[in-house]
C-alpha cells in the first residue's frame, strides 16, 4: 500500500510541478567573454578557504525605541539554525558524477538529464546533453527573514584518484554522438570546486589502499588525501567521514585521526561502536567524534514515511532524517522538488537542510559560543565569541532575543567581522542571523561578474542569491545595481 501511495505522489509531482521538459534552446549559454557564444578556457573558481575567519568575535549593536529591559533579555542560540523545526541531511557516496549533474544541478536550477551527465566545463560553454529538462526554480528554505537558503548536501571525495583530474570534452553543437556525456568514474576537481562554491560539504569515503580492513593503512591514506585536498582546494580540509560499505576499519582509523571530527554510518558493526540517532533538540554535547545514523532506501520517496512520522511528533522528540544515497537521477531530483514544495521555501519553510559539516559547526558554536551584553540606555551591544576547530568554514549562527520585537528596533549595526546579517520576529521575540565568513563580499562579486559576462538567467539568480547574503551596506547596494 505504501509503495502505491508513493507512486501516486510521484505522478502528481511529475504532472503538477513547474518542470519544463525539453526546454533547452540555448538560454543557458555563456559566451565567457569572447562575445560570440563560444567557450573560452574554463577557469576554476575557489573561495579562499584556507584564509577563512577563525575564532571570530562578532559585535552587533541594537538600538530600540525604548520599553525594553535589556538586563532581563536572555540571549540564546537555538538548536537549529533559522529556528527551523526539523533537520534533514543528505550524504552522497561513491564520489558519484551525479552528485554534480543531478543533485547539485537540481538544487541550483541547472539542467537535468535522465540518461546523460555533464561537467562544469560543458555547463559553462552551454554544451549540454540532448533533451535537457529543468525544475524551473532553485530549491531551499529561507532564513526566516525573507532570504533564500539553498539546500546543502555532503559529497564524498577521493583525492588520491587520478580520475579527479580527468579532462572533459567540450564540443558545443556536435550531435553525431553523445559519448562526452557518459558518466565519468567520479567527480572531477572542477565539478567539486563549483559545488563547494554553492555550499556543498565534503566527506572522506573509500581511500586508495590495498588493505581496506587495516585501520593503520587507512589512517595513512587519510593524511595523504588531506594534503591533496588542501593543495587542490585552496586550503579546504576535510573533517567528515561517510563510512564506506559498513567497513568499521574506517571508523577505527578516523578515531585516531584528529582532523576527522564527525562521522556517519548505517550500522554499528555488530555493537562495536555506538551509532547515535540524532535528536537535534536534545543534543547537549558538541558531537566531537560522534558516529551518526543515516538511512539508505531503494527509492527516494521511500523515505517520505520516515519524514512524516517525525513531523507528527513534538519537535523536541524529532529525530534528524539523514538520507544516504549513491547515484541519483530524475526521480531523486523530483524528491528534492517535493521537499522544497512541502517543507522548504515554497511550502511551510520548516526544514533546515545543511551539509553534515555545516550542522556540526553550528552545533559546536551553539554549545561553545559565549555572548556578552553591554547595555547603554536603549542600546545593547552583543559580543559573540565563536571558537573554531580545525577546518571550520561556516562561522554563522542564529541568535534569539526573547521579549524583543522587530517593531521596537530602530537600527541594527555590526562590526566589520559580520559580513551577513538579517533579523525578523520569531515567536515571542526577535531572531538575528549573523554570518562572519571573511570573503562573503568577494564571493558575491565573483557571481555578479559571472552574470555580467554570461547574461544567463541562472547566473543572474546566483548573483542575486549570493549578494543578498550580505548585510545592508554600500557594497551590497552597488552589486545589486550591477545585476539590474
Amino acid at each position: 500500500m505504501r509503495k502505491g501511495v508513493h507512486f501516486i505522489i510521484l505522478l502528481l509531482i511529475l504532472f503538477s510541478s513547474c518542470i519544463d521538459k525539453d526546454v533547452y534552446q540555448g538560454e543557458e549559454e555563456t559566451d565567457n567573454g569572447d562575445g560570440n557564444g563560444n567557450s573560452t578556457e574554463y577557469v576554476r573558481y575557489l573561495y579562499p578557504y584556507g584564509a577563512e575567519a577563525q575564532d571570530v568575535v562578532a559585535e552587533i549593536t541594537i538600538e530600540t525605541n525604548g520599553g525594553i529591559s535589556w538586563e532581563d533579555v536572555e540571549v540564546e542560540i537555538p538548536f537549529l539554525k533559522y529556528n527551523k523545526s526539523w533537520l534533514f541531511m543528505l550524504t552522497q557516496d561513491d564520489f558519484s558524477h551525479s552528485s554534480y549533474s543531478t543533485t547539485w544541478a537540481a538544487i541550483n536550477g541547472r539542467p537535468l538529464s535522465n540518461d546523460y551527465f555533464y561537467n562544469a566545463e560543458q555547463l559553462a560553454a552551454g554544451d549540454l546533453p540532448p533533451h535537457a529538462s529543468y525544475l524551473g526554480k532553485t530549491l531551499g528554505s529561507t532564513d526566516g527573514a525573507g532570504k533564500e537558503v539553498r539546500f546543502h548536501f555532503t559529497a564524498t571525495v577521493a583525492p588520491e584518484m587520478n580520475w579527479m583530474d580527468a579532462e572533459v570534452s567540450v564540443n558545443k553543437g556536435f550531435s553525431d554522438n553523445n559519448y562526452r556525456f557518459q558518466m565519468m568514474r567520479g567527480l572531477t576537481w572542477n565539478n567539486l570546486s563549483e559545488m563547494l562554491a554553492y555550499g556543498t560539504g565534503i566527506a572522506f569515503h573509500d581511500v586508495n589502499t590495498k588493505d581496506a580492513d587495516n585501520a593503520a593503512s587507512i589512517l595513512q591514506h587519510y593524511e595523504i588525501s588531506q594534503q591533496i585536498l588542501l593543495e587542490k582546494l585552496s586550503g579546504r580540509g576535510c573533517k567528515t567521514l561517510a563510512e564506506p560499505n559498513g567497513n568499521k576499519a574506517y571508523v577505527r582509523a578516523a578515531l585516531d585521526y584528529a582532523p576527522l571530527q564527525i562521522m556517519t554510518a548505517q550500522n554499528d558493526g555488530g555493537g562495536e561502536f555506538e551509532l547515535e540517532s540524532l535528536y537535534p533538540f536534545k543534543v547537549n554535547s558538541d558531537l566531537h567524534k560522534g558516529l551518526l545514523q543515516r538511512y539508505f532506501y531503494d527509492s527516494p520517496f521511500d523515505i517520505v514515511p520516515r519524514i512524516e512520522a517525525q513531523l507528527r511528533k513534538d519537535k523536541v522528540e524529532r529525530e534528524a532524517v539523514h538520507f544516504g544515497v549513491h547515484r541519483t537521477g530524475i526521480t531523486f531530483a523530483q524528491f528534492l522538488l517535493w521537499l522544497n514544495n512541502r517543507y522548504g521555501k515554497d511550502g511551510d519553510d520548516s526544514v533546515w537542510f545543511p551539509s553534515l559539516e555545516e550542522y556540526y559547526e553550528y552545533n559546536y558554536y551553539r554549545v561553545n559560543a559565549t555572548i556578552e551584553k553591554e547595555v547603554n540606555g536603549n542600546t545593547v551591544t552583543l559580543r559573540v565569541s565563536l571558537p573554531s576547530e580545525q577546518y571550520f568554514y561556516y562561522p554563522s549562527i542564529t541568535i534569539n532575543l526573547p521579549g524583543v520585537k522587530e517593531e521596537q528596533i530602530k537600527s541594527v549595526t555590526s562590526g566589520n567581522e559580520v559580513t551577513g546579517l538579517s533579523y525578523a520576529n520569531y515567536n515571542d521575540g526577535l531572531m538575528l542571523n549573523i554570518d562572519c565568513r571573511k570573503f562573503l563580499a568577494e564571493h558575491a562579486l565573483y557571481f555578479v561578474e559571472k552574470y555580467e559576462s554570461s547574461r544567463s538567467q541562472a547566473d543572474k539568480n546566483d548573483a542575486l542569491y549570493f549578494t543578498n547574503m550580505l548585510k545592508e551596506a554600500p557594497e551590497k547596494f552597488q552589486l545589486l545595481e550591477r545585476i539590474k
